[in-house]
């Protein structure tokens, strides 16, 4: 697997990524978070054993008020591990996509991750992972079917299957900034060096946790068709700037070539639904 190259000057902080939007990395994951005047919505759940910090991090940013809602990208382990200890806290809704829904209210444990992948320790790793689902019970709420998110105005949620049938991005159209979750990473997720250094490359999506590589593929090309302004993923570091649009693009062009493993249970047998 190859990368696009990420210029040092498009690196962001992740406190703001953009206006309104902040971030939380918590080693290996980000957390994001969007508010205004009206509240905020949490991004995803990070790593088990990180609700004090996220809870940390929020006041810091929006004092000691619980969001309105919390939002998945998806449900692997480094997306939820805090929610259960965060919402005996915060007694609010967790929206996810439909197909998303079996992985967070017990029913369905996800595809077993692929070591065979290859790209370094954190695929030789995989499958030490959890991948059992967890259960939020009524906490869980389906995304609404027109796009939009109720406690997020001017944002709507893109369906961007391949890593997992119910993952979604999330866009705003007003300066084209793009929470991609981990549709696609800018950081070489396989490796442990890479992720250690946080070296900005764009990458696809973390390869051993992939099970649909044609839908992966045509998520990033339906993103890259956004010409997002500012990136925020789920792994490395937010991007933005004139040369993200066109770095973007190039991924998404080759994406077989520099982002689809030459190997992989799921390469040539995806998993859907």
């Amino acid at each position: 697997m190859d990368h696009v190259a990420i210029s040092p000057d498009d690196v962001v902080p992740l406190s703001p990524v953009a206006p309104g939007v902040v971030g939380l990395r918590i080693l290996i994951v980000n957390v994001f978070a969007v508010g205004d005047h009206s509240g905020w919505t949490l991004i995803d759940g990070g790593l088990y054993g990180s609700a004090g910090r996220i809870r940390r991090w929020a006041e810091e940013h929006f004092g000691d008020t619980a969001p309105s809602a919390i939002v998945l990208t998806h449900a692997h382990f480094d997306h939820v591990g805090a929610l259960e200890a965060l919402l005996d806290e915060w007694r609010v809704p967790v929206m996810v996509h439909a197909d998303e829904r079996p992985y967070v209210t017990g029913r369905r444990a996800y595809p077993a991750p692929d070591p065979s992948v290859g790209g370094g320790l954190m695929a030789r790793l995989a499958a030490l992972y959890p991948r059992e689902p967890i259960d939020l019970g009524s906490r869980v709420q389906a995304l609404p079917p027109d796009g939009s998110i109720p406690t997020m105005p001017g944002w709507r949620w893109i369906h961007t299957p391949g890593h997992t049938a119910g993952h979604v991005s999330l866009f705003r159209q007003d300066d084209r900034t793009l929470i991609v979750g981990d549709a696609f990473c800018t950081t070489r997720q396989e490796s442990f060096l890479a992720v250690a250094t946080q070296k900005p490359e764009l990458h696809g999506p973390p390869a051993y946790f992939t099970t649909d590589w044609d839908a992966a593929r045509d998520s990033v090309r339906q993103l890259a068709a956004l010409e997002p302004a500012f990136i925020a993923p789920g792994h490395g570091q937010a991007i933005a700037g004139p040369a993200v649009t066109r770095e973007l693009r190039d991924l998404a062009t080759r994406f077989d070539e520099l982002a689809r493993p030459a190997q992989g249970r799921y390469v040539e047998k995806p998993v859907r639904g």
